[in-house]
């Protein structure tokens, strides 16, 4: 798979309604980045149960 972004091999895949897309290790890190600055991070996690581990 191709990433979406560019001409490079997509390192990852997401999927939502049958629909791929591939990105390659920089455009994933940019999307991260640009997401991380959002609400669209806050979006995420309310959506997902994500728990710190114990500190112990």
């Amino acid at each position: 798979m191709q990433c979406h972004y560019c001409d490079r091999a997509a390192a990852y895949a997401a999927e939502s309604d049958g629909v791929r897309v591939g990105l390659c290790e920089e455009h994933f890190r940019e999307r991260i980045e640009e997401l991380a600055e959002s609400d669209g991070l806050a979006n995420v996690r309310e959506q997902v149960d994500v728990r710190q581990p114990d500190s112990e």
